[in-house]
């Protein structure tokens, strides 16, 4: 989409219902993705939320402007034909989350890493039914088989919409136990960022702020939001 040029040609859009969901208007003609699919949204509220991005399209079409209609494209080009392969890659953080790599010192590093990270592996036993062991240092040591393979079946069952922004959550945080965190609600999409970048956070407290990196992590917060946001319109 970055590479679009179209000029608007359209007066209206509309939402109507399709056998699959939902599909998007332009006066007539039916919205499609760039591999020609037709751009069918599993709800109403997501199909909407694209509808109003189209509609907000002036002379020309601005793709940047488009982050609904983007995740729509990928969950339908990419993710649906590809669907095992994406949720293997993505269930296979679970051997290597972030949340399960912790420092040997200072100790208020260590001292912030449990108290943030601790109950999220807590609420993963518990809610998910699979326990994560925390490592101390950077080497992997690989975790209890059937702990991931229950996480793994619960990545596999997300539908091609929840699975496309499911990507995102997992990816952009490091972490597979906070994309299911975020994707359940657990704490505000906002709390699960910043548990995320706990290392991060106490750097910059500790050394100082870096405002590039702090723009390029913005970048990444606005899109894990955007994620929930989709995955909570998927539903």
């Amino acid at each position: 989409m970055s590479e679009w040029k179209v000029k608007r040609f359209w007066k209206e859009v509309h939402v109507v219902p399709e056998d699959a969901g939902f599909g998007i208007r332009l006066d007539e003609r039916p919205v499609k993705t760039p591999a020609k699919r037709a751009l069918v949204a599993p709800t109403k509220a997501f199909a909407e939320a694209i509808a109003a991005e189209w509609d907000a399209q002036e002379e020309k079409i601005d793709p940047l402007k488009m982050p609904f209609t983007r995740t729509a494209n990928a969950a339908l080009d990419k993710v649906a034909v590809q669907h095992r392969e994406v949720a293997d890659m993505l269930a296979a953080y679970g051997d290597a989350d972030l949340l399960c790599y912790r420092a040997d010192r200072p100790d208020s590093l260590i001292a912030r890493q449990s108290g943030q990270w601790d109950p999220m592996l807590d609420w993963a036993e518990n809610a998910l039914g699979a326990r994560l062991r925390p490592r101390t240092g950077v080497m992997h040591v690989a975790q209890d088989a059937a702990a991931l393979a229950s996480l793994s079946a619960r990545v596999h069952a997300l539908g091609n919409f929840e699975l496309a922004a499911f990507h995102d959550l997992v990816s952009l945080s490091g972490s597979l136990i906070l994309g299911f965190a975020a994707a359940h609600d657990v704490k505000p999409a906002e709390q699960i960022w910043d548990i995320s970048r706990l290392d991060e956070i106490w750097q910059a407290e500790e050394w100082g702020r870096d405002d590039d990196a702090e723009a390029a992590a913005g970048v990444k917060k606005a899109a894990f939001l955007h994620a929930k946001r989709v995955f909570v319109l998927s539903q």
